[in-house]
């Protein structure tokens, strides 16, 4: 929850819309001679070029020169938004082609030109293999710091608890949801610099973000603790120095780096059946937030040697969506959490963040898939209905994941009860939320993927017990706005 499961496609070079016909005025010269007479056209059939120097049709001539982009197109629309792009007006589609507007210009050109899609693209087997294997790996180095948890258990007990929380609790919520929100936000800007091909910005962005957000965390914990909750607000900096780092190596494609920084954190697992003493527990936390912080900073020397001094570079103000949807669906995350018992709620917090790494892979598959039926379909309809089967084969397998993961930390955790059918209902909705969250996110509909998951962790929050109705309400609000925005082939085009 980091903030690194914000995809963005890698930026494909704009194609360049052929120029606009103009009609050729004839030379002043030829105007003294009279004309000699033409012929009159046959009644059906291309008409043949003129002799008098002009232009032949000019829907003609841009039928030809689009004839790539037309042909290739699945519905009229997208003809319309590449000439559109182009900067051809209403007026002077009038005046130049005689057509009302660029859609009924962009339906006769559609009309005119044979479909012709070009073949997909061979992929070779172990692509999505490839793939998957990467976003296993990130799915695992999101779900190992839970065993920090596991280790720092003992030596945050013993503070009063407040609203029905075990103690401590509240300073560490506070800490983490502020690094998901920060993190989430620095994410999407370093990912738009890499997107623009600056390594070195994106890495002086994050140089300059991640320690600003590890600070911030770290002022809302202690802000928020209260007497007797100071082991907790420490514990709750160190958890954000630690997200600062993450997110560092995550967006830089360091996971394996992570990994192995947060191998001591593999001396948590004995801690399940025996006590370990508190200098080795506190040693293994250190150990891995010390590899961490360093493994991040020797990535980040590009952004220290080559600064960005003079580039105003994206604009702040777009990663704030970002920073809202990292709320939302970590807010969700945490209440999923809140279980009839701590072992159970601790259960579906690791089900979900072990679950972003095959959900990461499913969205990737998705977008190839849709890429894909782009090039081979031939109707809208068709297109439609594959992308919508394409949809609900996606969301249904992770599900699947989820819920499977869901009955291994059951049987794994120790005395741990069994899940209640409206528990299971209740997670599996908050995982619909969140992938799809994430599917709009990765298409650009950053807003309202957040404004429905803000809404239903604040109908949770209100009414804990109308959670499951607030997830099934965002779960088909979203559902809704997938289907209607992604069923558009000019989604799809990159």
């Amino acid at each position: 929850m980091s903030g690194s499961l914000w995809l963005k496609p890698p930026p494909a070079a704009p194609a360049t819309l052929p120029a606009i016909p103009r009609p050729r005025r004839a030379h002043p010269a030829a105007r003294t001679t009279p004309p000699a007479a033409a012929p009159p056209p046959p009644a059906r059939g291309p008409r043949p070029p003129a002799d008098d120097g002009l232009a032949g049709d000019p829907l003609d001539e841009l039928a030809e020169r689009l004839d790539g982009f037309v042909a290739a197109a699945v519905h009229p629309d997208e003809i319309a938004a590449i000439l559109e792009s182009d900067g051809m007006t209403d007026d002077h589609i009038r005046l130049t082609y005689g057509r009302a507007d660029s859609f009924t210009l962009a339906e006769d050109l559609y009309a005119r030109v044979e479909r012709r899609h070009p073949e997909p693209e061979a992929r070779s087997s172990g692509v999505w293999h490839s793939e998957l294997a990467g976003c296993l790996l990130r799915g695992l180095v999101f779900a190992l710091p839970g065993l920090a948890y596991v280790l720092a258990a003992p030596l945050l007990a013993g503070a009063h608890g407040r609203a029905g929380l075990p103690g401590g609790t509240i300073p560490l919520l506070a800490g983490a949801v502020t690094g998901w929100v920060w993190n989430q936000a620095l994410s999407h800007r370093a990912y738009t610099w890499l997107g623009l091909g600056d390594r070195p910005a994106a890495a002086r962005a994050l140089l300059v973000g991640a320690p600003a957000g590890a600070l911030a965390g770290t002022a809302v914990a202690f802000a928020a603790a209260a007497p007797g909750e100071t082991p907790a607000a420490v514990f709750a900096a160190g958890q954000s120095l630690y997200l600062a780092a993450a997110t560092v190596l995550l967006v830089l494609g360091r996971e394996r780096a992570l990994l192995c920084a947060l191998s001591p954190l593999a001396g948590a697992l004995p801690a399940f059946r025996w006590d370990l003493p508190d200098v080795l527990r506190t040693g293994l936390l250190l150990a891995s937030l010390a590899a961490s912080v360093a493994c991040a900073a020797l990535v980040l020397r590009p952004g220290a040697r080559r600064g960005t001094a003079g580039r105003g570079g994206p604009p702040r103000a777009a990663s704030l969506p970002y920073g809202l949807f990292g709320l939302g669906s970590g807010l969700l995350v945490l209440q999923a959490g809140v279980g009839d018992t701590l072992i159970s709620g601790a259960g579906a917090v690791m089900a979900l963040t072990l679950s972003m790494g095959p959900a990461e892979w499913l969205l990737h598959r998705f977008r190839g898939e849709s890429l894909t039926r782009l090039r081979t379909l031939t109707t809208a309809r068709e297109f439609r209905r594959a992308v919508t089967g394409t949809l609900v084969l996606c969301l249904g397998g992770y599900l699947t994941v989820l819920l499977a993961l869901t009955l291994a930390a059951t049987l794994v955790g120790p005395d741990a009860p069994w899940p209640t059918l409206p528990r299971l209902t209740a997670l599996l909705l908050i995982g619909t939320v969140l992938w799809l969250g994430l599917l709009l996110q990765a298409f650009g509909a950053v807003l309202s993927a957040a404004g429905v998951c803000l809404l239903a962790a604040a109908a949770q929050a209100a009414a804990p017990a109308a959670g499951p109705v607030a997830a099934g309400g965002a779960a088909a609000l979203l559902a809704v706005l997938s289907c209607v925005l992604l069923v558009r082939p000019t989604v799809h085009r990159v």
